[in-house]
């Protein structure tokens, strides 16, 4: 009967278990209290009921113990409500160091991914068992929901926004991926499934692609045809901030603000780059708001964030322009104009 007509999705990553028991404990403590109402209505209303005409009640005294019990109990099972949603809400979001590095980009009605090695896919997500899944996600229309109900995952896709989340798979096989939110005429059709395969099968999966080029790859592709590297330098002609080692570091703003340089901060960085100006900086650089599409907006995430890791720099990548005492490179402002030393963020 249950494989039949299953009450409950399967439990097939890390974080389920932990999603389900926090939800039968809402249910039980639901339950509790609504049976302990109710039959307490129901015995009051015996006990106490009016048996003549005549009858006057009597006055009954307050009890400061039990006003006492009726408000700390409550406010201790509460507590333990947010306590336990809060340690998941966190494990969810914080995902492990090693976790591979997946693009998904929503648009009306389909789910496109990309592997970090440039592996492309549709509606159809392949993954490793037992191992950590970061998924980086923008949507090019309108809102739209990842949502995985096996994983018990959901994430909302907004556009203008870059929505991270990670999951860890425990269990092969084929699992239900649906878009969550109403995304338009054709939302039911917005589904897919995600495959978890054996790490080995995965490898063999990945290597029998077709070969394109990888993310960070394609991001430094981007990042020399728009002329981003002739600001972003490590020297002193630099007129925005060396990019080199920013991803996840504290940026320290005009106003005084300080903020972490994550995947949101990037982008919106790239499309709006005088909504938060770097310190030392001033706001020249010009919006590459509808120049870039999303995918092209994740793939320069994806070079920034290359920058900042120990590896050598993925095949194609180009690296900021090495440091010149001489000649001002084509596209750059006079000197009048430069800017002071760069500092550790952007403009």
């Amino acid at each position: 009967m249950r494989d039949t007509f299953p009450l409950f999705p399967q439990q097939a990553s890390t974080i389920a278990a932990r999603v389900d028991a926090l939800y039968f404990y809402l249910i039980a403590v639901t339950i509790f209290f609504s049976l302990l109402i109710a039959l307490s209505i129901l015995y009051f209303a015996i006990k106490y009921r009016r048996r003549s005409e005549s009858e006057l009640p009597h006055g009954v005294e307050g009890s400061l113990k039990l006003e006492i019990a009726w408000s700390v109990i409550p406010l201790l099972i509460t507590f333990s409500f947010f306590i336990w949603g809060a340690s998941i809400f966190f494990a969810m979001n914080r995902p492990p160091g090693d976790a591979i590095e997946i693009s998904v980009v929503a648009k009306q009605w389909m789910w496109k991914f990309q592997h970090a090695d440039g592996q492309r896919e549709i509606n159809e997500l392949h993954v490793p068992l037992g191992q950590a899944v970061k998924l980086t996600m923008a949507s090019e229309d309108v809102i739209h929901s990842f949502y995985v109900p096996a994983f018990r995952m959901k994430r909302d896709v907004l556009p203008g926004k870059v929505a991270t989340y990670w999951f860890e798979a425990t269990r092969p096989g084929r699992y239900h991926l649906f878009c969550a939110e109403y995304c338009g005429t054709k939302h039911s059709g917005m589904i897919g499934w995600v495959e978890v395969m054996d790490p080995v099968d995965f490898q063999s999966w990945l290597a029998g692609g077709t070969g394109s080029e990888s993310l960070a790859s394609a991001g430094a592709k981007l990042f020399a045809q728009h002329a981003c590297n002739t600001c972003h330098r490590p020297d002193s002609l630099a007129r925005g901030p060396n990019l080199e080692g920013l991803f996840g570091k504290k940026v320290q703003l005009q106003d005084g603000r300080t903020i972490v340089a994550d995947e949101s901060y990037i982008r919106e960085s790239i499309v709006m780059p005088n909504a938060k100006t770097v310190a030392g900086f001033q706001p020249i650089m010009p919006t590459f708001q509808g120049l870039i599409s999303e995918e092209g907006l994740l793939q320069l995430v994806a070079y920034v964030k290359s920058l900042s890791k120990a590896a050598p720099s993925p095949e194609g990548v180009a690296p900021p322009l090495s440091k010149s005492r001489g000649q001002t490179p084509q596209g750059s402002a006079p000197a009048s104009v430069q800017e002071p030393p760069r500092s550790e963020a952007k403009k």
